[in-house]
């Protein structure tokens, strides 16, 4: 089987074994149809009414279906999918006929008709589809949404803008997240793609914020750390000697992961962060909201 028939026969099992035995039968006609088709109307049929026929019901994954997602496909993590999510993409996968452009267009076409239930759905499945190369540019337009729903589609436990996107899109990525209030943890790969222009562009929204009077996200310094110059590292020191005890936590962290000289002294002046650092005790994933 090519990689979309296999993903496409994972997605129904998950399905199948969740939803009563008519509701399976009927979902098994609807991919039939679906592949066989030489019109789109079977597909758009069986998209609207997956929810009503299948439910909504999370599919809750059990560690070992998990392991399959990941063996599927590396980064693939489908922990809080629901049932008709998997059920959508299952249809979509289904309709791909060997032709990369064609599957692009009708992808498009789904896409500006879709609600935004189906719209989570579509973006949730894009380490899945084929020519994954020829669908850059609507992942992106995804990851510029002012929907958080929509946008963490895109940007949570999804691979593929770690892999497709380019620094400027990357880097306005994990900008957007903190605009809109949503956690920067479950972005696969937030730390290999951290880059000095990313850091400087954090620290420029940090300062628009302070001059705001408004907060400032203590995950917003896991992306700057790595990549401080002496700026940077004077915010740091502001948020060590002025933030909040989350706050503080994390500018330590940012300084921990810092390979600068400057970094490390000024981590020193404060053991009693340093130390529960060193020992494991305060980490990123502690600071993920929502």
């Amino acid at each position: 089987m090519s990689p979309s028939e296999r993903a496409c026969a994972l997605l129904t099992r998950w399905v199948v074994e969740r939803v009563p035995a008519e509701a399976a039968a009927w979902f098994h006609t609807q991919l039939a149809a679906v592949a066989s088709a030489v019109e789109e109307k079977p597909l758009y049929l069986a998209l609207g009414w997956a929810p009503r026929r299948l439910g909504k019901a999370d599919l809750r994954l059990s560690p070992a279906e998990l392991a399959e997602a990941a063996a599927l496909r590396p980064g693939f993590d489908p922990i809080d999918w629901s049932v008709d999510q998997a059920a959508r993409v299952a249809l979509v996968l289904a309709s791909f006929d060997g032709d990369p452009q064609r599957f692009k267009e009708r992808l498009e076409t789904l896409f500006r008709t879709a609600d935004i239930g189906e719209t989570i759905a579509f973006y949730r499945g894009l380490p899945l589809y084929p020519a994954a190369e020829l669908l850059v540019a609507r992942a992106r337009e995804g990851a510029r949404s002012g929907m958080r729903p929509v946008f963490e589609a895109v940007a949570h436990r999804n691979p593929y803008p770690k892999e497709r996107f380019d620094e400027h899109a990357w880097n306005h990525l994990v900008l957007k997240a903190l605009f809109i209030g949503t956690t920067l943890d479950p972005i696969q790969g937030l730390d290999e793609r951290a880059n000095p222009r990313l850091a400087r562009m954090l620290c420029d929204y940090a300062h628009e914020r302070w001059a705001a009077g408004r907060p400032v996200s203590p995950e917003l310094w896991r992306c700057v750390g790595p990549h401080a110059d002496d700026a940077a590292l004077e915010d740091l020191a502001r948020v060590l000697e002025t933030g909040s005890g989350e706050e503080r936590k994390a500018a330590a962290l940012a300084l921990a992961s810092c390979p600068r000289p400057e970094a490390k002294a000024l981590l020193a002046r404060h053991p009693e962060l340093e130390g529960p650092i060193a020992r494991g005790e305060i980490r990123w994933a502690a600071f993920a909201q929502g």
